[in-house]
């Protein structure tokens, strides 16, 4: 059992940096002896679950691509029917969405009933300074930890609205720790506004989302629609801690 959280433990500690890691940066966060490290990483490499680079760092495997793939299905028939809820009550496309390394990716959506309304592929990843999953994924952590998070995947302009400096995204991550929710104003796509609130306590880092056309999510929307965000995320929390 001690090997066996070990090896769960180096994992997530790959995952955290970016899905890739040299054994001394391993020893350095995980605390453990280099001869047990690298027992198990040959097993986990061995098993597809990690592999050795030419540069002899360490990547994840790709055999985790198929516990990822199962484990966000069965998420996104979890979470859709408290997805479903939030469109009742707001007329509005609903998401749930996680970090995937330093990109966030949507895992689940319930669509809303309107002609015009926002569509976002599941699987899809974005970068996180743009949308309003990523900016209240990223509020969840160290802002040291976001911020190095962002200078990895740069802040390229996806609208003239998007925040593209550090300096900027800090004070937004702030506003959002202090409000309690985030907002997209059309800053990943034109026209389109979000308000995302981060599911806190769960076992990894989600968030869940609102979003449509300007038109219908003014300002007042906008208002209206965050305490109940607010109120799904901490449902979704407590369900999903429920269940685990």
């Amino acid at each position: 059992m001690q090997s066996l959280d070990r090896a769960f433990l180096l994992l997530e500690i790959m995952a955290d940096a970016g899905g890739e890691i040299s054994l001394s940066e391993l020893a350095d966060s995980s605390h453990l002896p280099l001869p047990t490290i690298h027992r198990i990483i040959r097993s986990l490499v061995g098993n597809g679950y990690v592999r050795q680079l030419p540069s002899r760092r360490y990547a994840l495997g790709p055999r985790l691509i198929g516990l990822g793939e199962s484990a966000s299905r069965m998420l996104g028939t979890w979470a859709r029917p408290h997805l479903a809820h939030l469109v009742e009550e707001l007329g509005e496309t609903a998401n749930l969405a996680m970090l995937d390394g330093d990109k966030v990716v949507y895992v689940a959506q319930v669509p809303s009933p309107h002609a015009m309304r926002m569509f976002t592929e599941v699987g899809r990843r974005v970068l996180p300074h743009s949308a309003g999953v990523g900016k209240a994924l990223l509020a969840q952590l160290p802002e040291e930890e976001a911020l190095a998070t962002i200078r990895r995947t740069g802040m390229p302009a996806a609208t003239e609205r998007t925040i593209t400096s550090p300096e900027d995204f800090a004070a937004e991550m702030g506003h959002i720790r202090e409000q309690g929710y985030a907002i997209d104003d059309g800053e990943q796509e034109v026209g389109v506004r979000c308000v995302s609130v981060g599911v806190q306590g769960g076992p990894a880092k989600m968030a869940v989302s609102v979003s449509g056309p300007e038109s219908r999510v003014s300002w007042d929307f906008v208002e209206k629609a965050a305490p109940i965000v607010q109120r799904t995320a901490r449902t979704l929390a407590s369900d999903f801690n429920h269940q685990t």
